[in-house]
This record gives structure tokens, sequence and C-alpha cells, in this order.
């Protein structure tokens, strides 16, 4: 099916499914630990091993020789696979890392060896017996210094307007440095696999990973092989944020590991490799400069940042919404990307936008302050309906002012605290802070097939539920476009023999792969009306209805099946700007002795078309803004600069927030619909609830305190020495 043009009125506007309340389908299994998780799949194949890895210990260089003989002598061990045994395994086109083998060193705990034993204690002892000898290259990983070197240079990735002039007539100007810091995903599932390619022919990966055909063709990439050979399923994820996106190590050490021992082999990543051999969000620099006129609105923008990357790959590209956001009718924006032999820096939730923002709208406020406006009126003043980048090109669908003004009235906006360290609560100080959040909105081409029998309708795709609510929403679509309940709907998932969907990530799945459903259940239908003769079928409570026939879909003979997959036309690019908007609203508490912060309130209000399911819709924000209390407040991967590795790899020293750390959350969806987005007029929500919230957490540390910290984490040490007298 294509989607080429904006959806017009159709069966969601009345739908009676999607768009309300349903508990999850997989909920029943997770809490009873039944889901069957990559590392749990015991029964899917017989005499399963056990693989562990063995890192490189320097950051760059390479291996002169690894002896491995005592480790191969150790108790329960099949095999040890060393990467000068192994000719250097080929690059996917997303992966920048070289996974395995060859002599190279590119980062720290690059996997160097797997040593397979038959149990998980004997892998792991004879793992640590197991050791190199490098030529190790000298490293520099200062992001701060290169910025220095780099700003100004090179060609703007947005130029708009005469900025010099707007700076130099401007009523106030705020010129600000911030600073993010490496940021990793800390899911509670590792990344883990079981592969068997025992017969060194046809392999099968049971894994974990949000994206089952990018999966299967980066495997076929790095082994030579084709892809029809390899059979990828991954039906549940224990969490991913955009880091299993790709393929990683423990999927290829478990193949070359099967190999070598012809017998499958299960691996688990430790933690300390999720932090230092898979990817996280890169650190950045970023220096922003805004130019405002006295009535409050930005005539300039200028956002430059820095954050590092393995050479090829991508960074954090903190300017990511800067060219979108605010209107303004001048602008010169420039990502710089500095190349550093630190492990891959690469996707993770809301990438570019979560720490872009985490810089820009502290800067939004600074410039409320100077021209001692409200930074709620000061956001909605520089408000716009179509991309300031981009003037000529409209936003799908934007209702970024409805979310400010939503906001302010439940959080009780105009009773917060007005003067920076001037509200208190016996020894907590109490701040109030705000900030905008952006999101941009995409679409992958989806696929899915149905199958109805007997009245039951099975949905086969390779989407991935990672946690997000998939199996529901899917259920749902499947449910409204045929008319029937969702007890009458088994969803299947993560397996690479089904229809290709569009995976999980990015914020464009549930857009995606609910579309693609609907194209699959529309063919159904179409192919139902075919054989009973009919025309204009409608599809309700179970029945087809034509006319004055109506026919029972359990009464239907034999087995009906159709494929199809939603292709998303080139209109929604070329002709709009679509986006995700929000409003986050914070209150928090600060020991006026100690420093100590709490978050002790948090609002958000989302603007992202029809939520499909308010259940988990409000599961996937509020994840998104533990996360970002997290960023703001606590998370920081701490560089060891002179071995180049992220010395706290583990949750002991990688601190997360948790449930006691934030006693209230609100989330609110507007009633919005956005028909470009989708024949469902929705859009994505889960990275939206990420974005902006660390930026109003750090605004209101400054309101409590009276203290500006443009340095993430905002921890005490930063400020305790600037905080009023007690």
């Amino acid at each position: 099916m294509d989607f080429d043009k904006p959806a017009e009125t159709n069966l969601f506007d009345n739908a009676e499914i999607v768009g309300k309340k349903h508990l999850r389908i997989d909920g029943p299994l997770k809490v009873t630990g039944t889901a069957p998780y990559a590392y749990e799949r015991h029964d899917v194949v017989e005499g399963q091993l056990v693989g562990f890895p063995v890192g490189a210990t320097i950051a760059q260089g390479r291996v002169v020789s690894i002896d491995a003989e005592a480790a191969r002598s150790a108790p329960g061990v099949r095999a040890v696979v060393t990467t000068l045994e192994i000719d250097p395994l080929d690059i996917w086109n997303f992966n920048v890392a070289r996974l395995f083998g060859g002599d190279v060193v590119e980062h720290y705990h690059q996997a160097i060896a797997v040593v397979v034993a038959e149990t998980f204690e004997e892998a792991r002892a004879a793992a640590a017996l197991v050791t190199a000898e490098y030529e190790q290259d000298d490293g520099d990983y200062d992001l701060r210094a290169a910025f220095e070197r780099l700003e100004g240079t090179g060609e703007p990735g947005t130029m708009v307007g005469d900025v010099d002039a707007a700076f130099r007539d401007a009523a106030a100007v705020v010129d600000q440095m911030y600073h993010t810091p490496s940021e990793t995903h800390a899911m509670m599932e590792p990344f883990a696999s079981i592969v068997d390619w025992s017969n060194g022919e046809d392999m099968t990966v049971w894994t974990s990973n949000q994206m089952i055909n990018w999966n299967k063709q980066a495997l076929a990439t790095n082994f030579g092989i084709a892809a029809e050979r390899i059979r990828v399923e991954s039906p549940y994820i224990g969490g991913g944020f955009g880091g299993k996106l790709w393929l990683r190590a423990d999927a290829v050490l478990a193949a070359i590991g099967s190999r070598e021992v012809g017998a499958p082999v299960k691996m688990a990543l430790p933690r300390p490799f999720i932090m230092n051999n898979t990817t996280h969000r890169s650190e950045t620099v970023q220096r922003i400069r805004l130019a405002a006129d006295a009535n409050g609105k930005l005539t300039g923008i200028w956002h430059e940042a820095a954050s590092h990357s393995l050479p090829g790959g991508r960074g954090e590209d903190a300017t990511a919404q800067t060219p979108h956001f605010y209107a303004t009718p001048s602008m010169r924006v420039k990502h710089h990307i500095v190349e550093m032999q630190l492990p891959e820096a690469s996707d993770m939730r809301a990438p570019g936008e979560a720490s872009g923002l985490m810089a820009l709208e502290i800067a939004m406020d600074e410039m409320a302050e100077a021209l001692e406006m409200d930074p709620v009126e000061f956001r909605i003043v520089n408000d716009t309906q179509v991309d300031p980048s981009k003037p000529k090109i409209p936003f799908s669908g934007r209702h970024f002012v409805q979310c400010l003004e939503t906001g302010a009235e439940r959080f009780g906006w105009a009773d917060r605290n007005t003067t920076p360290g001037g509200m208190r609560e016996g020894a907590w100080l109490i701040g109030h802070g705000v900030a905008g959040a952006y999101r941009g909105n995409m679409t992958m081409k989806s696929g899915a097939r149905a199958m109805l029998s007997g009245g039951k309708l099975v949905i086969e795709t390779d989407m991935t539920d990672i946690g997000t609510g998939s199996y529901t929403i899917l259920a749902e679509t499947a449910a409204e476009t045929m008319g029937l309940t969702m007890d009458d709907i088994e969803v299947k998932l993560g397996n690479s023999a089904w229809p290709v969907s569009s995976g999980s990530g990015g914020q464009f799945g549930a857009t995606s792969s609910t579309a693609g459903v609907y194209a699959a259940c529309v063919a159904l239908r179409e192919k139902i009306a075919d054989e009973l003769g009919v025309e204009d079928a409608e599809f309700e409570n179970g029945n087809v209805v034509a006319g004055d026939t109506t026919t029972a879909l359990a009464d239907l003979d034999g087995q009906f099946t159709a494929e199809d997959s939603m292709n998303f036309g080139d209109f929604q690019t070329e002709a709009y700007l679509m986006a995700t908007f929000g409003a986050h609203f914070v209150e928090v508490a600060v020991h006026a002795a100690t420093g100590e912060t709490h978050v002790r309130r948090m609002l958000a209000v989302c603007d992202a078309g029809r939520i499909l399911n308010p259940v988990t819709a409000r599961s996937q924000v509020i994840g998104g803004m533990v996360m970002a209390v997290g960023a703001a407040l606590s998370e920081e991967m701490a560089l060891d600069t002179g071995r180049g590795m992220f010395a706290n790899h583990d949750l002991a020293g990688y601190e997360v927030a948790v449930h006691a750390d934030i006693p209230e959350q609100e989330v609110v969806f507007l009633d919005t619909l956005d028909g470009v987005s989708s024949p469902l007029k929705c859009k994505g929500v889960g990275e939206l609830g990420i974005c902006g919230v660390a930026a109003a957490i750090a605004n209101a540390v400054y309101n409590a305190t009276g203290v500006r910290v443009r340095e993430y984490p905002v921890t005490l040490d930063k400020f305790i020495d600037r905080m009023p007298e007690v």
C-alpha cells in the first residue's frame, strides 16, 4: 500500500479500540517470568555451551601476541578463538567499529578472544587466563580542547540570514558554553545471544536486538554469507534505547564460538563490556549564542557543538533541533565530529535532541531572564508554524504553544518561585523549571502478514517490542481494521522469517509498524470481499457487512492470508516538516546546607498526534523522564584520559535514577491528529519524553539556588561553593 498523500477521514477517526486504554498483551508473560528473552531460550536448541569475551586493555594500537594456552587447558573449556586467528570481519553499513578479527585495536574492550566452555563459571574463569601483548598508540581524548581548535571552522550545516547583524543590533544577547558528558544505555537486559552455527552453513540467532532485518544483514556482511542462510529471532527485549539497533559482539562471538566447537553457544556481554565495547552517547561541548529584540523576539541563533566518534561515525549532533524549534530570521548552526579512539558513539534515546536541548533550553531561560520575561511566555512568543531554516516548509502539525499553556495551568506555574533562591521550606530551597521539547518524526517502510481462520486473526511481522508495547498497539490496529476484538488477535513478532517491518527505534516504530499492519489487514479485507463477491464491505463486530448481506468471519471456510507493506511517500519530507513537541515542568528541592537535590514533581505535556494507547504511551514518556533525571543529576561516564576508557563501567559507579528519586510524575497528551504522518494520524512519542527534561531540572536548580550550572550532571560539587549562605 502506498501512503502518498495526507490521510483523510477514515475508520480510525471513529475508533472503538485504537486510542483507548488497553493493558499490555505481554504483561502477564513478563510478570510471571515466562516471556522468553534471548539468554533464556533454553528450549530452542539442545547442547548449548557458554561463551565469555576477552577485551583489549588498550584503547588503540595493535595486538602483538595472545597467549591462550592456559585457558584452553582450563576445566570445561571446549575452545578459545583469538582475534589473531581470524581475518578482520567486514563492517556493515551502520556499524563503525570492527567487531572481531585482525590485530588492530580501535577502542578499549574491543573483543580480542572468545572462550567457550560447558558452564558460565568455567568460561569466565578461563577468560581471565588469556593474556595479550600490545603495541600501544597514544590517544587524545580532550573534546573541549578539540572544540577550541575547531570553533568557527568549516561550513555551517545551516546558515540563514545575517547572524552577525542580528547580534550587532540585538537588545539582549546570551553567549555561553555548555557541556554534556558521555552516557551509556543502562538497560536491564544485557546484550545477549544464542547462536547455532554448528554446521558452519545455516545460522540461527536468538538475540536481543531492536532491528531484525538490520541484524540479519549485518551478520551476513560480517561473515560473508548469504542473508538467506540466517534466521534471527528476538520476540522480547529487556530494553534497548538505541544501543540494540546494531549488531554487537555478543552475536558475533557466539557465532564464531559455535562454528568452532560445532555446537550452539550462548553469550551475554558483562556490564563493563556494555559500557566500553558497545555504543554510547557521546560527550558534547556546545556554544550557544542567542540574540533578541526588546519585544522578546529571537533575531539570531548561533549554535556550534562538537562530539566525538570513531573514524566514520556520526557522533552526537547536539544541534539537531536548533534549525527547527524556534522562530528566528537568522541562524548559524554547525556540528563538529571529532575523531577519537573511544568506544563507539552512536544512537541513544533521542540522539541529538536529548543532548542539544540540555543546553538550548538553559540558554532560552537565560535569555528570558535577560529580557525580564516569563520563561513560558518567552517560548510562546518565539513559536513558529514553519521550519525556520526553510520558511516555505510548514510543520505537518505543531501545537507547542498549547503544550506550554496546558502545562503551565496544570503545574500551577503562576504560583511558582519567581525569585532565584527566594523560596524555602525549612532546610530546603524550592525551585521550578520549564523546558520545551522537540523531536523529529520519521517513518520507514513496514510490512506484515495477516492470516484469518475461524474468526481468529494472526499477525506476523519482524517488528520488535523493546518494552514499548508493540504487541498491544499492533493488536489494536488489526482488531480495529478487521472489526474484531482484541481477544481475537494473536500478534507474533521478532522473527526474520516474517515480513520485514520498520523495527523499533528513532521514534519511528509505532507509527510505521501500525501502518504496515493496517496495510496487511486492508489487503486481507479485499481478499475476503472478493471471495464473498461483495463490494464496499464493512468489517464490524466480527462480521463482513455489504448491503443487506452479513457474513460472520468465524463462518468463513479455510484460511485467508494477505501480506503487504506500507510505503511512505516523499510528500512527507518534501512538503512538510514532521515533528513532535512537548513542554516539561519540574519542581526541585535543594538542601540549603549540603546542595543535595531532589526532584519533587514532574509534568510532561506532549503533542504527538493520535495516541494509540494512553497506557503504553504514558509508560514510554515517564520512562524518558526518568532517564532524563539521571542525565540531569547523576549520569556521567567517567573518562580515564590516560587509558582511553570509561572507568565507572558498572551500575554501582554509573548511577541511574530509580523509583524513589521521583515521587510524582504526570503526563498529559494533547488531543491532536497528524494526517501527514500515517493513516492512523499518529506520531512517535517514546523519545519525546527525554527531550528537554534535563534542562527543566537544571533551570529549576537555578531557580532554587540562584546558581547557574551549565555542565551536566548538575552535582553539588559544581555549585555548593556558590550557594547562598546558610
